[in-house]
């Protein structure tokens, strides 16, 4: 059985990789974008998505306290192991094919 705690914070996860996957598409953006570790959203991307929607900050504040997301070498948002297990997990491998 989960702690209430960990499975509070998994469904938070699955929200806000939710939330995160209808903002991508909406915006132009595909899976790939935060899936492929050397692509990533880059600030100005987070910026027009937080202006889209009032609670993106937040969600990219789960994703990030949460380690689902990072930053990469170039300094672009993107998904960690975890992050990618996650959305794969709801949406399926071939969601965001990396091939």
């Amino acid at each position: 059985m989960n702690h209430p705690t960990t499975s509070g914070m998994q469904r938070s996860l699955r929200q806000c990789l939710s939330h995160m996957a209808a903002m991508l598409y909406r915006h132009g953006h595909v899976l790939e974008t935060v899936t492929v570790s050397h692509r990533g959203l880059d600030r100005q991307a987070l910026k027009a998505l937080g202006s889209a929607s009032s609670d993106w900050s937040q969600c990219q504040k789960v994703l990030e306290n949460s380690q689902a997301a990072t930053w990469n070498d170039q300094q672009r948002l993107v998904l960690t192991g975890l992050g990618r297990e996650l959305l794969f997990d709801m949406f399926g491998e071939g969601a965001a094919d990396c091939a």
